[in-house]
């Protein structure tokens, strides 16, 4: 009898199998442009569905998720280096690690800044500011005025965007940090919908424009600003009211810092995956160079990644940047599927649901792939999206229990993405009711 009964689950197992690979392949949503997908059970030796799985795409921001393993292989689950700096004399020299929290509107980091603040000897900013290019490889150069393309730096403040803000029927903007008050102008326009604010391309001049039917809602927009050395010296002369000096001497750099622990890097993990922050994901990819040499080269970490990390996987990996704004990522659904097995050997399950977005619940699929009314989220997984691209890679939780791990990346599709979703969201709901 118990060869009966599992004669016959295997049959049914390998039915729902042959019905999701047919309700892919014979999609005519899918097939209105390239589609991979992989989707395996941990348990079996062989993947349940593999279509186009060894092919490349770009994965847009699914890149995340190497920069989360990389960082999370290479800084863990504590606090950051915040601040590298050496004591000489009656002199402190300190320099940037790339640390994004410090005085970011919503991690709120001051360690930093009370650091310095208790600190009775002369403040020298080592400018290593060359470094790092502000916009990684393959971005567009429009983006200047967009969040998601705001600039990385070695030495981040605010988050290196100024916040705009107003509260329901409250007629005063707030700005933050308020320095940058008097670089705004603006005005009411009848003939405008909704609101908006710019930035000039080559300078922190910044302008607005709300429609009069507008003006009394509340908004909440972020516009990157253009940093440097100078520009962070300046603003913490302004926030410890003493002076700050910058100076460049390269053989600084070649010393052993002392290094400050600031904020858990947990926080920021959950917001680079949640809502898919590409700052945040680049200023990773920093920190974890930091780590390793005591500078600032994200070329360096991906390449120390590729080949301490990820040797193993099955495709290499051609990987440019932290956050997958560059076009000239691409990876293979094998790959990634086996990357996301790695991550559930390194990273409790509980902190993988704490980190990636849940369907239904919370981040960048908090609208899509909900549970039954009543239930928990049963997909955890990371989406990408740029012009040409669309994709989402995680784990699939059945009914029955199992943790299924799964990888669709879309690329150079004609159609709304929303259609993309809504089919990727059947199929994703036929595997978790019947597998």
């Amino acid at each position: 009898m118990k060869k009966i009964l599992l004669g016959l689950l295997i049959a049914l197992s390998s039915c729902t199998v042959q019905k999701i690979n047919s309700s892919i392949k014979k999609s005519e949503v899918f097939d209105k442009g390239h589609l991979g997908f992989m989707l395996v059970d941990p348990g079996k030796d062989k993947p349940l569905v593999a279509i186009n799985s060894d092919k490349y795409f770009i994965p847009a921001s699914n890149t995340k998720l190497f920069t989360f393993y990389a960082s999370y292989s290479i800084l863990g689950d504590g606090l950051v280096n915040g601040l590298n700096y050496l004591e000489q004399g009656d002199s402190l020299i300190f320099w940037g690690t790339g640390d994004p929290s410090f005085l970011h509107p919503d991690l709120k980091n001051d360690k930093v800044l009370e650091f310095l603040k208790s600190s009775k000897k002369d403040l020298y900013l080592l400018d290593n500011f060359d470094q790092v290019a502000a916009f990684g490889p393959g971005w567009s150069w429009d983006w200047y005025n967009a969040y998601y393309a705001t600039e990385r730096s070695a030495f981040p403040m605010y988050g290196n965007v100024v916040r705009f803000e107003k509260a329901k029927e409250e007629q005063r903007i707030t700005v933050i940090p308020e320095r940058f008050r008097t670089s705004l102008s603006g005005k009411d326009n009848e003939n405008w919908q909704g609101f908006q604010f710019r930035r000039e391309r080559f300078s922190n001049l910044f302008s607005y424009q709300i429609s009069n039917e507008k003006v009394d809602e509340a908004f909440v927009t972020d516009i990157p600003f253009i940093t440097s050395a100078e520009m962070s010296a300046v603003m913490l002369l302004e926030l410890l009211g003493k002076r700050v000096e910058v100076i460049k001497n390269e053989s600084y750099l070649k010393l052993d810092p002392m290094k400050l622990q600031t904020h858990s890097v947990d926080s920021i993990y959950s917001q680079m995956m949640k809502i898919s922050d590409n700052f945040l994901a680049e200023q990773l990819m920093l920190l974890v160079s930091d780590q390793l040499t005591n500078s600032l080269s994200p070329a360096d970490a991906i390449s120390y990644a590729k080949e301490n990390l990820l040797s193993e996987l099955p495709d290499e990996v051609i990987w440019y940047d932290g956050s997958g704004l560059s076009s000239r990522n691409m990876f293979t659904p094998k790959s990634i599927i086996a990357l996301l097995g790695k991550i559930r050997e390194a990273v409790p399950l509980e902190k993988i649901k704490a980190y990636f977005p849940a369907g239904g619940e919370s981040g960048t699929i908090r609208n899509w792939y909900k549970a039954d009314e009543g239930q928990v989220p049963y997909i955890y997984a990371k989406t990408g999206s740029l012009s040409m691209a669309n994709s989402l890679s995680g784990y699939l939780i059945t009914k029955s229990g199992k943790i299924l791990h799964f990888s669709c990346l879309m690329n150079n599709y004609a159609i709304p993405a929303n259609d993309l979703k809504t089919e990727l969201q059947k199929v994703l709901y036929f595997i978790h009711d019947k597998y």
